[in-house]
């Protein structure tokens, strides 16, 4: 399955919009892990493997290949592993409250 990208038809929508491209990619299995385990830095691969239970190579492979094509990861050749991108840093800043809302969303289900 290819990339999803804005303007192109993508799963579960043909209209091109956006906001369809990227909850397509963000909705694939381990992409958001992923986006989480890089949030406090560069990491390689094994280092990504390891953080997130191991996850398959194959699987793990395939998510930093659309991360990347998406510019939301990059190579991160200073450490050998992969980084995110400004514009992944803006994504994980705007994914910010949701992170909020599961933090408060613990707290009343301890309760």
């Amino acid at each position: 399955m290819p990339t999803p990208r804005p303007g192109r038809r993508v799963r579960g929508s043909a209209s091109g919009r956006p906001i369809m491209a990227l909850l397509d990619l963000l909705g694939r299995r381990w992409a958001l892990r992923v986006l989480w385990e890089l949030r406090v830095g560069p990491a390689t691969f094994r280092e990504l493997r390891d953080r997130c239970d191991e996850m398959s190579p194959s699987v793990l492979n395939t998510r930093l290949r659309e991360l990347r094509e998406a510019g939301i990861v990059e190579d991160a050749s200073d450490v050998g592993g992969y980084a995110l991108t400004r514009r992944g840093r803006k994504l994980l800043t705007a994914l910010s409250p949701l992170d909020a809302w599961a933090r408060s969303w613990q707290a009343i289900a301890d309760r």
